[in-house]
This record gives structure tokens, sequence and C-alpha cells, in this order.
């Protein structure tokens, strides 16, 4: 498993509250929808989404010490081609692409998955090197930040890690319900995704535990 471990802190509401200010004003001022309007309740949760995917990039940059966003999604002059942000690890510049969705907790199995578009995957444009996965959850009166760390994207057009699902294919999940995929989409196993990067800094937020991913339920 390429996942030693990831990573919990609390946001803070000064964090919650600048998002909120840039989501708001995107919903007045920037009109490009993103790729799930046109899902069943897509543009109901247009401010939804825009705050999760927005709240990822804040607490990313505030994390590894880069600039915040500025806005919030649908400019039209708002295109970054696949890079949130660029930072050096282990040496190497990297172009990170934050992909941030809710949970209903941070326990996690080997088995649970990041979804990624498949056009996103193979956009001749995009200067994406990483996926970065980051998800939220509430507990205990706070909102709770989980770094799950990142995934090479070239691993994934070489078929090394994940699994494409053609849009139409019904998903049977572990629970017994299913769903349709909406669009072509490849499925990233958290096992495969690499462990987070960690500093100073991150160990002294409010909230911070490491955590390790469990095996699969046994059925």
């Amino acid at each position: 498993m390429r996942n030693e471990f990831y990573f919990q802190f609390y946001v803070t509401q000064e964090q919650i509250e600048y998002t909120n200010r840039m989501v708001d004003y995107s919903l007045v001022h920037h009109p490009v929808t993103d790729i799930f309007a046109n899902d069943p309740d897509g543009k109901k949760r247009q401010r939804e989404f825009r705050f999760t995917g927005s709240l990822g990039e804040v607490v990313f940059a505030d994390a590894y010490g880069l600039p915040r966003p500025t806005r919030s999604f649908g400019a039209v002059d708002g295109q970054d081609f696949g890079q949130d942000f660029s930072m050096s690890v282990s040496g190497k510049v990297i172009s990170f692409d934050v992909k941030s969705m809710g949970r209903k907790n941070n326990i996690f199995r080997e088995n649970y998955v990041l979804n990624l578009p498949s056009y996103q995957v193979h956009k001749s444009a995009s200067i994406t090197d990483c996926y970065f996965c980051i998800s939220f959850h509430n507990y205990g009166g706070h909102t709770v930040a989980t770094f799950v760390g990142y995934i090479d994207k070239q691993e994934v057009i070489d078929g090394k890690i994940g699994n494409l699902f053609v849009a139409g294919t019904r998903r049977i999940k572990d629970d017994g319900g299913s769903f349709i995929f909406q669009r072509d989409t490849y499925e990233v196993e958290f096992k495969d995704i690499r462990t987070p990067m960690i500093n100073n800094n991150i160990k002294s937020f409010d909230g911070f535990r490491v955590m390790k991913i469990l095996p699969p339920f046994k059925k």
C-alpha cells in the first residue's frame, strides 16, 4: 500500500468565512458552471460544490505556506489548466490539482475511492502533475479537513492505478446501494494514494491527528 498515513486538522472559522466570501461573489459574478451542473440536483448544489472545492484550496494553501486563492470557480477568465498550486516535493516542482469532497467521517479503508473525470485526466491543455485528495466532515462542532494524499496523473493514464468506468455504467457499492456514472470516470482506491506531505506548521494546527487507512470490510 502506498499510503502510509493521512492526517486531519480543524478548519478555522476565518478560513470558512474567507471561502464563503469568495463563493458568494462567484455565484453573482462568475457564470461558468462546473461539470456537475447537469447532474441530478447539480444546479441546486452549485454553492455546495464551489464551497467544498474552494475550501480545499484555502486549507491546502495555508497548510503548505502558499498564496491563497482569491476567487472561486466560474470566472470566464478563470481557467487554471489544472494547476491550483505549484510546489516542490522532494526536490521536484509539482503542479497540483486539489480535489475536495464531503464525507460523513474520515475513517477510511483501502478500497474507498477518489473519482476523477476522465476528460480532465486526458485534457490536452492540462498541466496537472498530481491530484491532491482532501476530505471534509463535521465532528463535535468542528469542520475537519483530512489530507488523504496525492495521485500521480501519469500513473492513471498508464493504467498503473485506477479503474475506468464509462458513462452509463451502474456501480454497486459495498453497502449494496448503487448509482450510475454520469460521465467516464476513473476510480482510484485510497490504498493507491501517496502519503500526504507534512510539516511542522501542519502539526501545530488545532485538531491535528495522524491516522492510518484500514483494510476493506470483510464480506
